[in-house]
């Protein structure tokens, strides 16, 4: 994936275009093809995958990158094998494009079909997460779309190497490698956003900030997300031993993903049972930061007193705020006052108190007695996410194959025109046949 002039990515992103739309155009069996080729090139070349990620590691280490930073930068075995098996999900389910979503008979030998399509060429920006690059090439793959894959300098090598797999599947079935496309350099970033003419949806994975700035800097239309502000609220029915397991597993599993838990909200009648979660979390490392009715409930766990803004923060660590409330409604209040609109979780055996928080929680994932962490597309069963979208327009949560598709309209006549029908002509049936 090697740097190239700004004079050169127009060029470049023409031919990622011209590629994507013969690709679009093959059968599914076709495109699950390389998708099997593509999982097997994982495995084959694990070793030299890994070898190029530990050469990022060691300069990202030697420039005190922060440690979120790291542990989103860094693959190992699990992370590669959880990602060929994204990729075999993938290739077995079935093909989404040309799929039928409604079929009309405007007319007698007039039939409307409306089919599931490419959403055309890809570019997605991204920092300090090289599986990003097989997650989001495996669905475009998977979708018939063609892709543009510009990462952060600090995952350069092991990019590389993720890019090299994606192309050499497309040309070993025979296919234009063009589909795919890596490119470097923070100043090639300007010039991609100005070619709406080849490039039709940017999706910015990283943070806040890199998401508002490329909103704001073309004309594309971008697929992004806020931060990953989640909460996990204990209910004053919850069950302790339910409250701590999944406490731990929320914001310890993988702190630096962006469905970890922020905040946990705990309401005031749970009180008595918050010293065995806070010293649950602190034994796995995890510091608190606890408003003034929480505080004094966790004592022994190294808990300090939260400032007004640890509530709403991204932390991507092992730090956790803590707050007590006095209802539910206060819990979900605090939710939509601190929140992204990522994911959150009650934990609670009223099965009224989980309805209403599934019906009033206004986030792209609601759960009830499930951690935070299950809001990922390969746990959805998609397998895999080109990101999680916060926004509303066109695709929400996990984005999968389906937010990577529009729709075409087809229509089959025997020599009809639009004059042939009127008050003095012939009538619509407007049947619908699917």
């Amino acid at each position: 994936m090697s740097q190239q002039p700004i004079v050169d990515l127009a060029r470049r992103a023409q031919a990622v275009r011209r590629a994507q739309r013969t690709y679009g155009s093959y059968d599914g069996a076709q495109r699950s093809a390389v998708l099997w080729r593509l999982a097997q090139q994982l495995e084959e070349r694990k070793n030299e995958i890994l070898a190029a990620n530990a050469q990022d590691m060691t300069l990202a280490e030697s420039q005190d990158l922060p440690l979120p930073l790291l542990r989103r930068l860094q693959l190992d075995d699990g992370k590669l094998l959880a990602l060929r098996r994204g990729v075999e999900q993938l290739a077995a389910s079935p093909d989404p494009i040309g799929e039928v979503m409604r079929r009309t008979e405007l007319d007698e030998g007039l039939v409307l079909t409306q089919v599931k399509s490419p959403l055309g060429v890809l570019l997605i920006i991204f920092e300090s997460r090289p599986d990003a690059v097989i997650q989001i090439g495996s669905l475009a793959l998977r979708s018939g779309n063609g892709v543009i894959l510009k990462g952060g300098r600090e995952a350069s090598h092991s990019n590389r190497a993720l890019v090299s797999c994606l192309r050499q599947a497309l040309s070993y079935e025979g296919y234009d490698k063009n589909v795919v496309l890596g490119i470097e350099g923070r100043q090639a970033v300007k010039t991609l956003l100005e070619l709406d003419q080849f490039i039709d949806l940017v999706i910015p994975r990283g943070s806040g900030e890199l998401v508002r700035s490329i909103q704001s800097s073309t004309r594309i239309p971008v697929l992004g997300h806020a931060e990953g502000v989640c909460h996990l609220y204990l209910d004053a029915a919850a069950d302790p031993a339910m409250a701590a397991h999944l406490a731990v597993d929320s914001k310890c599993d993988y702190p630096a993903a962006c469905n970890a838990a922020e905040t946990l909200l705990v309401h005031v009648d749970f009180l008595a049972h918050l010293p065995a979660v806070g010293q649950a979390l602190a034994e796995r490392g995890v510091t608190l930061r606890a408003d003034a009715r929480s505080l004094p409930r966790l004592e022994g766990t190294g808990a300090v007193a939260a400032a007004a803004d640890d509530f709403g923060r991204e932390y991507g660590d092992l730090i956790l705020a803590v707050a007590t409330v006095d209802s539910l409604e206060e819990a979900i209040a605090h939710i939509h006052r601190h929140g992204s609109g990522h994911t959150e979780a009650i934990v609670t055996a009223d099965q009224l108190a989980g309805q209403r928080f599934l019906q009033q929680v206004d986030s792209a994932s609601v759960f009830v007695n499930a951690s935070t962490r299950f809001a990922d597309g390969f746990r959805y069963g998609l397998g895999a996410e080109v990101g999680i979208s916060t926004g509303r327009i066109h695709a929400r949560g996990p984005v999968g194959v389906d937010g990577l598709l529009t729709s075409r309209w087809l229509l089959r006549g025997e020599g009809q025109g639009a004059a042939d029908y009127g008050p003095q002509g012939r009538r619509f049936l407007h049947r619908q046949l699917v």
